[in-house]
């Protein structure tokens, strides 16, 4: 009989977990407590409580409670995965801003947004330059009466567009771009990116600049601020020194600026409240996970927290591959490490040490996206040998070495393996402009570049000439 699985949530970790299951031949139930999907998705159903059954130590089973249209139902299950993510409990620090209750007008969290025609004609004040924030301003200068941002901190604005308009993430986001980053000095590391951001918008000229540029922070990406602020549509601002009843005050200046609507943008918390914190235990911002997935003193792998984790790289394939690894994990087909040698991996990640070369993940739950991927890879045997690719597909490995880290690596090889991840790792580019490049023009190419090409030709032949002399 094949091992159930409960599932707790039906984000895009979940149903990533649900692929990953079937495909071992596990029996996956997810639970999720709205009302998007359907089919082996028990939906609207909330979840109670997974506590370990008594004979948890031998059996490593679980039981979990649920609530359904008033309800309560309560199962067994081999294994659990957690996909609830990190974006679970809207933050909400009124204490922090004196006077808020004295404030007339509307104010909500950012997650309560669904449509900017409520800020037609309005003053708004958005607090916190996130992207929700720096997207919720922009929509709003759009129709409202006036527009203002308030951060703390600051913060890097970033185009999706780069260099000769190619997609930011596939440029940034190579093998070679991620090792030659970790191999640079954290100072020039972050220099060099600072003067890359700056060259496309020069923060300091916008009020935008980070207070504290030691520290990797999540980047923003928008590409409409920059007009909107220098049009006059949204006004940069610090941080709130007192709410009025109509109006606030910011830090470092004594105006009172009217205020219609205020939109707290300010992040969120998470907690597993069905889980006892004997099993896993939020502190900082963070849990004692192993690999940000298995909590480490339990006497049986039977549970795993998917999606808790905040990777410099897409989100969605993270959250696949440590669902790859844990669902082999849950199966018996691969093992953990023992208890100590989790347990203090897990220590020296929370100190927070900076290694002083690479770009400093020095916050709760940061990970360099293409190192911590490939390490889960190696657990299952996926990760794509780039020495032994060379030598019998050497095209394929200069692509996947230079180009764009896209998830099709991961299916190369190993458990999961795909048979079309070759030709689609070497077309990406052409599906990329496909759809964009509609109007073609037939470009003659200039003299001065065909000189060029055979002169770099002819060099290389002498290089190579006196190399074997």
């Amino acid at each position: 009989m094949a091992k159930r699985v409960a599932i707790v949530g039906a984000g895009v970790s979940g149903l990533a977990s649900i692929k990953c299951c079937l495909e071992e031949g596990l029996e996956p139930t997810c639970f999720e407590r709205s009302d998007d999907l359907g089919g082996l998705w028990r939906f609207t159903t909330k979840v109670c409580s997974v506590t370990k059954c008594s004979d948890s130590a031998v059996s490593g089973q679980w039981e979990v409670v649920t609530m359904h249209e008033e309800k309560q139902e309560s199962a067994i299950f081999d294994a659990v995965m957690v996909c609830t993510g990190f974006l679970t409990n809207p933050y909400l620090p009124l204490d922090s801003f004196p006077g808020i209750n004295a404030f007339k007008g509307q104010y909500f969290h950012s997650r309560q947004y669904k449509h900017p025609d409520i800020f037609k004609d309005k003053r708004v004040l958005v607090i916190g330059m996130g992207n929700s924030g720096t997207d919720i301003a922009v929509e709003a200068s759009h129709l409202a009466e006036k527009v203002f941002l308030s951060t703390t901190g600051g913060g890097w604005v970033i185009s999706r567009i780069f260099d000769s308009g190619y997609p930011w993430d596939m440029v940034f986001m190579t093998r070679f771009q991620n090792m030659l980053r970790n191999s640079l000095p954290t100072p020039i590391v972050t220099w060099l990116m600072e003067r890359k951001i700056n060259n496309w918008l020069n923060h300091a000229n916008y009020g935008l600049i980070p207070e504290d540029r030691t520290q990797l922070k999540e980047f923003v990406l928008n590409d409409e601020l920059p007009g909107r602020i220098i049009t006059g549509k949204v006004f940069i601002r610090p941080s709130i020194k007192e709410v009025k009843e109509n109006s606030v005050i910011f830090n470092n200046t004594s105006k009172e600026e009217p205020i219609d609507i205020i939109v707290f943008a300010t992040g969120y918390t998470f907690a597993f409240p069905f889980l006892d914190e004997s099993v896993v235990k939020v502190e900082d911002g963070q849990a004692s996970l192993y690999k940000y997935i298995f909590p480490a003193h339990l006497q049986k792998p039977t549970l795993a927290i998917i999606g808790l984790i905040k990777p410099l790289g897409s989100m969605i394939p993270t959250g696949e591959t440590q669902a790859r690894w844990a669902v082999r994990v849950l199966k018996g087909v691969n093992k953990l490490p023992p208890p100590s040698v989790m347990i203090e991996e897990i220590n020296a990640r929370k100190e927070n040490k900076p290694s002083w070369f690479g770009l400093c993940y020095c916050k709760a739950l940061q990970s360099d996206y293409i190192t911590y991927i490939d390490e889960l890879l190696t657990y299952i045997n996926a990760k794509p040998n780039l020495f032994s690719m060379l030598l019998t597909d050497p095209h394929l490995a200069l692509t996947v070495f230079f180009g764009p880290c896209s998830p099709y690596q991961f299916r190369l090889t190993g458990p999961g393996k795909w048979e079309g991840a070759r030709n689609a790792i070497m077309t990406q580019w052409d599906r990329t402009f496909k759809v964009i490049k509609a109007r073609v023009v037939q470009e003659s190419p200039s003299p001065f570049e065909s000189f060029l090409k055979v002169f770099s030709f002819l060099a290389l032949l002498v290089a190579i000439f006196l190399i074997f002399l």
